[in-house]
């Protein structure tokens, strides 16, 4: 396992933006009204926030930064990286944290870089942040993170009514006296195939079959161009992986984890969750969720779920949290935090 810790990194604040548009899943006319209403209990996703045509993650993004920088009364010339962690880029190429370098007016001695993850990405996307800062005489970063979802299928109720859209800016600075990031981060390649989109890339390219529709199961009809989720794969590594990681963190780092005041998970859905806070142990006060509100964000979830519902003690108080993101790749981590009265402004809307 990859466990290791990252000194003088602060947490200084954290924003989130989200599309006006939203989605009822009691709306959902692709299935039964029995079907819905045990999807919606299963899932936890109650409504969804969905990006109109045009709109992009890097869009929300540039609103969720453009106001953290203001609130937090940034000097941008100040700013030397930017990161932009997504699997919904804007295009192939280039990549999008210099679109964003620009268009947030940052400076061209700005480092800018696209990180190809989703579910992990916030966790992942804090230790390379992190290790610039701490290592490379960094003072000031931006993690943008999120996702949109347009390539899900209306007609694929495993996949249609589980993911929002949301967009998320941390930033991060350089403090001789914070305390530790703690980190343990894996991967395993071999279920690559649990959460896919099969064509479009290098390996498949876009051919005319890739736009026909097929069926999949009752319920279930999408094309390759879309994504594909196995849900029973994705469960059971879920519960094989994610409480073990936590608990080797812990461990090797010799922290309680009834020290920990809050647990900020991805909102993969709700079965999932709280058959993983049930694994920990961990009472429900510990374990905040923005499902019901917003869905699966994918790579944002975790700030979102911090801006939605902690956005009081965030800004407030001290606080130890964990942060763990797992999903698509496969791909998952865990990283200890110790935050204090960082600037988090009320969620936006786009």
């Amino acid at each position: 396992m990859a466990l290791f810790s990252i000194p003088h990194t602060r947490i200084a604040g954290i924003s989130t933006c989200v599309p006006k548009n939203i989605v009822a899943n009691k709306d959902y006319k692709w299935i039964s009204d029995k079907e819905r209403e045990l999807l919606i209990r299963k899932t936890g996703v109650v409504e969804k926030r969905v990006v109109t045509k045009g709109m992009t993650a890097s869009d929300l993004c540039y609103e969720a930064a453009k106001k953290l920088i203001e609130d937090l009364k940034w000097n941008k010339e100040e700013i030397e990286l930017v990161i932009f962690v997504s699997q919904s880029r804007d295009f192939l190429l280039p990549a999008t944290a210099c679109i964003l370098q620009d268009k947030l007016g940052l400076p061209k001695t700005c480092l800018a870089i696209d990180m190809n993850l989703g579910c992990s990405g916030y966790v992942y996307g804090l230790s390379f942040m992190a290790n610039y800062i701490a290592h490379c005489n960094i003072k000031k970063a931006l993690m943008l993170i999120g996702d949109v979802t347009p390539l899900a299928s209306y007609r694929d109720k495993t996949a249609y009514p589980l993911f929002g859209d949301a967009g998320a800016a941390t930033a991060l600075e350089y403090d001789e006296n914070a305390a530790p990031m703690h980190f343990n981060l894996q991967s395993d390649g071999s279920g690559y195939k649990a959460i896919i989109i099969p064509d479009g890339g290098m390996r498949n390219y876009p051919t005319k079959k890739s736009f026909e529709y097929k069926s999949y199961g009752k319920g279930i009809i999408r094309n390759k161009l879309q994504i594909a989720l196995d849900g029973f794969a994705i469960f059971n590594f879920s519960l094989r992986e994610v409480a073990p990681n936590i608990h080797a963190l812990l461990q090797h780092n010799n922290i309680p984890i009834d020290t920990i005041e809050y647990f900020l998970f991805h909102q993969a859905n709700l079965l999932i969750n709280e058959s993983v806070r049930k694994k920990l142990k961990l009472a429900p006060d510990k374990v905040p969720y923005s499902l019901n509100k917003f869905g699966n964000t994918s790579s944002a979830s975790i700030p979102t779920t911090i801006v939605s519902e902690l956005r009081q003690q965030v800004t407030s108080q001290k606080l130890n949290m964990l942060f763990c993101g797992f999903g698509v790749g496969l791909s998952w981590g865990s990283v200890y935090v110790e935050t204090e009265n960082i600037c988090c402004p009320e969620i936006i809307e786009l």
